[in-house]
């Protein structure tokens, strides 16, 4: 298969995957404290990794100028942004953390403009301006649900949040993804994310004893550490390496796809016309940028 078109279907599968665990991670926050979840959930795939991480060392080991960065990568993507993902879902519902995560392609793009890696134009500027307004629209009726006492809006902000640090780890990540290969360098992000993690856990005390779930918390902990740990994040790490950090980011239109459809039956949480209103925008925004000519895009050269 060309390698190209797998990327493409390797970041839609991501996307697919995304949209599935935001409905999990909604299932289970109530039987943890959010960072304890984002440890273990991420703890369980970094195991599975763990060949890749000793052959990696062995045939490409990781040079001394690139450690720092390769840490702060790590910490940014399996540290942080798992942090706030969990977090946010403590507090906001799964349709809007998935229009949150979904406006990725939007927050990518202005980050790689504000750094000089892409060009910015009239089209894009309003495919910006359009995505905010749809996540405006989304999420409007947490601002009502705020005022009744909820935490809605909270919610929403954290996730626009871990929205951010994904956009950090795609512009910059993909030189080193390049250079060490996308399931070495998976792995190695995901143990130092793991670890950066577990001093919080820790020090909260949450490592003195052996966590406690429901049969079905077990089963989803389990999916959200390999399905959507492990093999969620390799795939788009791997697309990444040889598509645009665009078109990997328009796939994940498909992650509030894939949660609207879950979450009223497997939650209850109804579908407003303020979220399928702010979707419909966000989609047309990601179009429209993704309808651009490539020049100006961010270029990948796999290494």
């Amino acid at each position: 298969m060309n390698k190209v078109l797998l990327a493409k279907f390797l970041a839609a599968f991501s996307a697919l995957s995304a949209g599935f665990a935001i409905v999990a991670t909604r299932l289970i926050i109530a039987e943890t404290e959010p960072v304890t979840l984002a440890f273990l959930r991420f703890s369980i795939g970094a195991v599975c990794l763990i060949p890749f991480l000793i052959v990696g060392f062995r045939r490409n080991p990781i040079v001394r100028a690139d450690w720092l960065p390769v840490l702060l990568l790590g910490i940014t993507l399996f540290g942080i942004f798992t942090w706030l993902f969990s977090s946010s879902l403590k507090y906001t519902t799964a349709a809007h953390g998935a229009i949150g995560l979904a406006s990725l392609p939007i927050v990518t793009l202005i980050l790689a403009w504000l750094f000089s890696r892409e060009q910015m134009s009239r089209i894009k500027i309003f495919s910006v301006v359009l995505a905010f307004l749809g996540v405006t629209v989304a999420v409007s009726d947490s601002l009502f649900a705020e005022a009744a006492g909820k935490d809605l809006l909270l919610g929403d902000i954290l996730m626009l949040l871990a929205t951010l640090a994904v956009a950090v780890y795609t512009v910059f990540a993909k030189p080193y993804i390049a250079r060490y290969g996308p399931f070495f360098f998976t792995a190695l992000a995901m143990v130092i994310g793991v670890t950066s993690l577990a001093f919080v856990v820790g020090y909260n005390g949450g490592l003195s004893a052996w966590p406690q779930f429901s049969p079905l918390g077990w089963w989803l902990l389990i999916f959200l550490g390999v399905i959507g740990g492990a093999i969620q994040f390799t795939a788009y790490i791997w697309a990444l390496r040889w598509i645009p950090p665009s078109q990997a980011g328009i796939a994940l239109t498909l992650t509030p796809i894939s949660a609207f459809i879950i979450a009223w039956p497997a939650l209850g949480e109804p579908i407003t016309i303020e979220a399928v209103i702010g979707l419909a925008l966000v989609l047309t925004a990601i179009f429209l940028i993704n309808r651009t000519p490539p020049e100006g895009r961010i270029k990948i050269e796999p290494g």
